[in-house]
């Protein structure tokens, strides 16, 4: 190449609008579809089961906390985003969400746990003490 046309192609360069987005200061929204970080709902989990089964990456974990009652934790450092858990569950309990900044130092803050609500007015209130 010569160097009157590289010096052109430089200078052209300069004046142009950058190509690329500025991020993170400006962060533009995540397309329909998107399969980020996992949300749960404990009100709509009947504890099928049925996520912990599909997940290929054994990401999921269901447990019973009270009657009827089921909390979620799901390990992201195993998570391969797929939402296969997402599809499967009978009730959408989970919903994949736009959120995918979820780089940690400490990989024990990748573990993400879903509690159920539990209401205060059980027949036995003593239970859980």
């Amino acid at each position: 190449m010569r160097p009157g046309k590289i010096l052109r192609t430089v200078l052209g360069s300069i004046f142009k609008k950058p190509a690329t987005q500025d991020y993170p200061h400006n962060k533009s929204g995540m397309p329909k579809g998107f399969r980020g970080k996992l949300r749960f709902d404990s009100e709509k989990c009947i504890g099928c089961k049925m996520c912990m089964k599909d997940c290929p990456s054994m990401a999921i974990t269901i447990r019973e906390v009270a009657p009827k009652k089921f909390e979620c934790e799901v390990d992201l450092s195993k998570c391969i985003y797929c939402a296969q858990c997402v599809d499967t569950c009978p009730k959408k309990a989970l919903e994949a969400t736009g959120e995918f900044e979820l780089a940690q130092l400490d990989i024990s803050k990748l573990k993400v746990i879903f509690h159920a609500n539990i209401d205060s007015g059980l027949e036995n209130p003593a239970q859980g003490s």
